[in-house]
């Protein structure tokens, strides 16, 4: 398949942007979007990145009448065509593919894309698209670091775009209620939110040499913005997610849903004051660099959020494993990971309300596509980069940090009782799964400042220097929009 260089699509972009101007695009877009809605009343998208998460974005567009999915890109030729062979099995029409998506973003009967590709992705895609004139649909993390995210922003707000984040639970119905019960102050003051990933991840095994890539895979493309590397992992998809130039490990996997239901819980609009991490990778070694035990601990002016991850076999915790808990001076809200039935408590454990009901979360996408209203959407693309971002503080302190023997009880939390209570479930965890920690170190982050209006950490270079990354020539996220 031929492909578009990335010099010819700057030279596209730029005749065009000589022509017309972002929102002068922006406009236009819509009125094709008004006048073929005249015709057929359906929303022409393209799905980008069809492995595993992608699948469920062509299941859930293949099932409506009111859109029609009219292209698959992947770099990935063989999961562009299973996905493909999917949406004929549902007897729709066959669409294009493409492996290169600037080849498809010239396609300006388009209307939207949604992304499902890997982490390093997210955040050029959508920009890409947004300055295409498409509105957008992206996973979460939306980003791969924090600069990432306020990128995406501002280009949603140069042109004028709907960008719509993958945290689903922000339209279920269940979570959208508890979380007014606990606005209204049903539990009293909130003083603790907490997220909870326990998801057992298994070692993901240890290669002695570079991998081959698999056949139809253009790896140039699959790469895009991260440096380029032999495959260093025995399974090519998926098990990105544990390497640090491609994922977020999961605290910006699974995380970053708990991440966002536990600050949106708090009431935050902005990012926290102070941010601090420990962990490690526990139980085998193998190619995966991401820790698969973490802690993070953030501070508000008037509260607090703490974030675990257990990637070894663990109990829920009042009941979650994968989901949240929110603290009040008068009772607890517990939310699971389904999002469709959420449980509060007083202080004595009694019930005293109930939640349930699912939701649409691309079906609010789409409603928000043809209202052009920001407000419509339950997920806006700030509220995205702020939550994504709050993962990716968490890794930072991370990274900075250093060895600390688990025989030397850490000084770090100081008088924070519910700080050290985690830590000590922490060490916990860890003897009931076998790990001998006798001569064994987790790695300490160091507490960082950060000034969340400006988005920077306070008088450290090194901690804002791992905001942003390295890009790879033709495939640079902009420094400005």
């Amino acid at each position: 398949m031929s492909r578009i260089t990335r010099r010819s699509f700057l030279e596209i972009s730029a005749l065009t942007a000589a022509a017309l101007t972002g929102a002068e695009w922006a406009e236009q877009a819509q009125a094709r979007t008004r006048k073929r809605g005249m015709v057929n009343n359906r929303i022409q998208i393209a799905v980008i990145g069809t492995n595993g998460r992608g699948m469920d974005h062509v299941r859930s567009f293949v099932e409506r009448d009111d859109v029609q999915i009219v292209a698959i890109c992947d770099a990935d030729r063989n999961a562009a065509e299973k996905a493909v062979a999917e949406i004929e099995k549902r007897g729709k029409p066959r669409p294009t593919i493409y492996q290169d998506i600037r080849k498809l973003l010239e396609d300006r009967d388009l209307d939207a894309v949604s992304i499902a590709t890997p982490n390093h992705w997210h955040a050029l895609g959508a920009i890409w698209a947004m300055q295409a004139g498409k509105d957008v649909y992206v996973e979460k993390p939306v980003s791969h670091n924090v600069l990432e995210g306020r990128r995406i922003v501002e280009a949603a707000r140069k042109y004028r775009r709907i960008c719509q984040t993958g945290t689903q639970s922000r339209s279920h119905r269940a979570v959208q209620e508890a979380i007014a019960y606990i606005h209204s102050g049903k539990i009293g003051k909130v003083f603790l939110s907490r997220g909870l990933c326990y998801k057992t991840r298994n070692s993901i095994g240890k290669v002695t040499a570079p991998t081959p890539v698999p056949p139809g895979v253009d790896y140039d493309l699959w790469l895009g913005p991260a440096p380029y590397k032999p495959v260093m992992r025995q399974r090519f998809h998926y098990d990105w997610h544990w390497q640090w130039d491609y994922g977020n490990g999961d605290l910006g996997n699974q995380g970053i849903h708990q991440m966002d239901i536990a600050r949106w819980a708090l009431n935050k609009r902005e990012m926290p004051r102070t941010v601090m991490a420990l962990g490690g990778r526990f139980g085998y070694i193998d190619d995966g660099e991401t820790p698969n035990t973490q802690l993070v601990f953030m501070d508000y002016d008037d509260a607090q959020l703490i974030f675990e991850v257990r990637g070894l076999k663990t109990e829920p915790l009042r009941g979650a494993s994968v989901g949240n808990i929110i603290y009040g001076t008068e009772g607890y809200v517990v939310m699971t990971g389904n999002y469709s039935r959420v449980l509060a408590f007083d202080n004595n454990d009694n019930k005293i309300a109930e939640f349930n009901g699912s939701g649409d979360h691309y079906g609010n996408f789409l409603d928000a596509v043809r209202s052009r209203r920001i407000t419509d959407l339950n997920a806006d693309i700030e509220e995205g980069h702020i939550s994504s971002a709050m993962c990716h503080l968490g890794n930072i302190s991370y990274l900075l940090g250093s060895p600390q023997s688990f025989s030397a009880k850490t000084q770090a939390f100081g008088d924070n009782k519910e700080a050290m209570e985690t830590y000590l479930r922490f060490e916990q965890h860890l003897a009931d799964n076998g790990v001998p920690m006798n001569n064994l170190q987790y790695r300490l982050g160091p507490k960082l400042e950060f000034n969340p209006k400006r988005e920077q950490f306070k008088g450290n270079k090194e901690a804002n220097a791992l905001l942003t990354r390295e890009y790879r020539k033709g495939f640079e996220v902009p420094n400005r929009v």
